[in-house]
């Protein structure tokens, strides 16, 4: 299949600045406010990436940038870790002996490559398929998070805080891609209830949040060579999405799926033929047809509930985060002093 360059849609650095949806417009809303915007509706600010998957080559650039952007955010867990009470309700998960392991999602791995053999029409395709968290518009695992320690933000990105995550991973459980993962030993929980909380931190990808505030590109998208990957205004992205799918005689995905999200895919051959042919399985998320996870009424109504209990409890968290976080360090100052 014949690879054509081309620029990639935004400047490398200031295009969040012309868009005007940088810096305080995405912090985090706390107490209160994060209760009145646990069910949010889609935004115009939202900004989007498209995949052309006719030019990924699969040879994992996007894989190593990702990894080195987000290092810092990887977790260190303290062993051996707590029992939990009881020892059923949510075993430990431990991938800090597997941080290299890069065919799957991991706590220490957000982004990875799917590569699928399939014919179609008499033609044969090799296809790499890049996959990570897909930013739903409206998604459930921020909605539903009792912890209020997942929340969207204006432009588009839904990230969870893990000095806030308690790990009881109800964010995974309403993903229609279980895209979020676990590690054990490590966040709040060991402070506040290590045998009775949710056993670690919950992980995924956040579009690296550090580089949009900048200004600056997702590592994954700067560094690929294939500019397999465009990020701008949702509104725009679609269009894109909708004009190159027409020009391959191709097929989008993540337009309508799960009500619409932040990462569309576009493809030479059908989505069914690519889910039935990838590797599926924990950490490795399918490709089917998804319904809105938030139109359903019964979860709906459960986010509704849970909105204000939320608000309280991610107040209540930071506070407690906070407050650790200050007798640490006055741990530290003390034995420096004593030492001195």
């Amino acid at each position: 299949m014949t690879k054509k360059n081309r620029k990639v849609g935004v400047s490398r650095r200031g295009f969040l600045k012309t868009l005007g949806v940088g810096g305080a417009g995405m912090l985090i809303p706390s107490g209160a406010l994060a209760a009145q915007e646990r069910v949010p509706q889609p935004s115009d600010g939202e900004l989007a990436t498209l995949l052309d998957l006719s030019k990924c080559i699969g040879c994992g650039e996007c894989v190593s940038a990702c990894r080195e952007s987000n290092a810092a955010k990887f977790p260190e867990p303290k062993k051996p870790f707590p029992e939990m009470i009881p020892a059923s309700r949510a075993k430990p998960e431990d991938w800090s002996d597997k941080r290299d392991l890069d065919g799957r999602l991991t706590p220490y791995n957000w982004l990875f490559l799917q590569n699928v053999e399939v014919v179609y029409k008499g033609e044969e395709y090799d296809i790499n398929i890049p996959r990570r968290c897909m930013h739903c518009q409206n998604p459930p695992c921020a909605n539903m998070c009792p912890f209020g320690a997942a929340n969207k933000h204006e432009n588009g990105i839904t990230r969870i805080y893990d000095e806030l995550c308690m790990g009881g991973a109800k964010c995974r459980n309403v993903c229609p891609w279980h895209i979020p993962q676990r590690q054990s030993g490590v966040g709040l929980y060991l402070d506040l209830m290590p045998s009775l909380a949710g056993n670690g931190v919950m992980y995924k990808c956040d579009r690296c949040y550090q580089l949009l505030d900048k200004g600056e590109l997702p590592a994954c998208i700067s560094v690929c060579p294939e500019d397999v990957q465009t990020i701008g205004p949702r509104h725009e992205i679609v269009a894109q999405a909708k004009a190159l799918a027409n020009k391959m005689n191709g097929f989008i995905y993540g337009l309508e799926e799960n009500g619409g999200t932040n990462t569309i895919y576009v493809s030479p051959v059908p989505f069914d033929l690519l889910n039935k042919a990838v590797d599926k399985g924990k950490g490795k998320p399918h490709m089917k047809q998804v319904a809105d996870v938030m139109a359903d009424e019964t979860n709906l109504a459960t986010a509704t509930l849970i909105a204000p209990v939320a608000g309280i409890a991610a107040g209540f968290l930071g506070l407690g985060a906070k407050l650790m976080k200050i007798a640490g360090s006055s741990g530290e100052s003390k034995g420096d002093s004593d030492e001195s």
